[in-house]
């Protein structure tokens, strides 16, 4: 980035970590952080909004308040406090990185970026959140709300979705950074801003910026073009025909494979395709299985982020069990299985 964009940022700090301190709302991770809290925290709220997260927040930590905690706790269980927040993957790399921290740190979050990094799970955002919010380290942490606000005060048409736009970012607030209170204040007050004022979708609040004066895309009425981003690549549409299978007080369910989307996890028994109730009795009695009772539970969708899932959804009632499925009643479901939330639509008839 020019010299110019540099002093541009640099003068922003302080007029926004002081509107920061004012203004930032009173979420359950800012209340005396520490490294494990801003890293749970963090790692929560990717992809998720933060109303959902906080009920999450307070029952992992009440559970596991520690990496020691963490580092043992079974997956199922850790799975089980993770259940309907999505992208499982990352409580599986929370335990990862824990196991790793008590083995190789001494049971201690690393406290700067460059180690943090080292983790399974955390990348340059997440490591720049932590060692800047919790050690004061002097380092970005540049997201999607990030780029949009400098983009917006910079006025800059770089394409967003690019990881050279993200790097140049980091790199420029990388040398204009305060450490101290003044890194987290600063880290905080970029991610609020960008959350509460400068926002994705509808109008920016423009007037209620604390940086409106200094922000080029305001100044030339330009901020509804900024930032820029290149065409996203479309989605895969896949049909699913999903069964929830009764047999007297008991439900089946089965585990994904190992690797792929939804990697590990327990579902609820399901086809490709989208198969009619006539379709659906000639493949259950191929695979020697006695329908009693068929009823459909409509159409559902659930996106995810290259892969779209077109369902419908059928209640069956089984003469027997099938050996190949494993077998639960409802209170064990809830008590012990983490089930998607991609076949919410269907798991709610349990």
């Amino acid at each position: 980035m020019l010299e110019n964009d540099l002093e541009l940022l640099r003068a922003c700090i302080l007029p926004l970590t002081d509107w920061h301190k004012a203004n930032r709302r009173s979420l359950p991770w800012r209340d005396s952080p520490t490294p494990y809290t801003v890293w749970i925290s963090e790692i929560m709220l990717q992809q998720t909004r933060i109303e959902a997260v906080i009920p999450y927040y307070h029952r992992f930590l009440n559970e596991l308040p520690d990496v020691a905690a963490l580092a043992a706790c079974g997956e199922e269980r850790l799975l089980k406090l993770w259940e309907g927040l999505g992208y499982y993957s990352r409580a599986r790399n929370l335990k990862k990185a824990a196991e790793k921290v008590m083995a190789d740190f001494g049971g201690e979050l690393p406290r700067t970026a460059a180690e943090l990094r080292t983790l399974p799970g955390i990348g340059d955002y997440t490591a720049g959140a932590i060692a800047s919010i919790a050690c004061g380290e002097g380092e970005p942490a540049v997201d999607g709300n990030v780029l949009r606000v400098v983009m917006r005060l910079l006025a800059r048409g770089d394409d967003v979705l690019s990881q050279k736009t993200k790097s140049d970012v980091s790199d420029a607030l990388r040398r204009i950074y305060p450490r101290g209170e003044a890194a987290g204040l600063l880290t905080e007050g970029l991610m609020e801003l960008g959350e509460t004022v400068c926002i994705p979708n509808g109008e920016a609040r423009c007037l209620l910026c604390p940086l409106f004066s200094r922000c080029r895309a305001a100044a030339s009425g330009t901020v509804a073009l900024y930032p820029v981003r290149s065409a996203k690549k479309q989605r895969r549409i896949e049909a699913r025909t999903v069964l929830l299978l009764r047999c007297g007080e008991r439900y089946a369910i089965e585990k994904r494979p190992d690797k792929g989307l939804l990697a590990g996890l327990w579902q609820l028994p399901n086809r490709n395709g989208s198969l009619s109730e006539a379709e659906l009795r000639e493949q259950l009695a191929a695979e020697g299985l006695v329908p009693l009772q068929i009823e459909a539970l409509g159409k559902a969708t659930h996106i995810f982020t290259h892969v779209e899932w077109h369902m419908v959804g059928y209640r069956v009632e089984l003469a027997a069990e099938s050996a190949s499925l494993v077998w639960k009643t409802v209170d064990e479901l809830n008590a012990d299985y983490a089930i998607p939330t991609a076949f919410r639509a269907y798991t709610k008839y349990l």
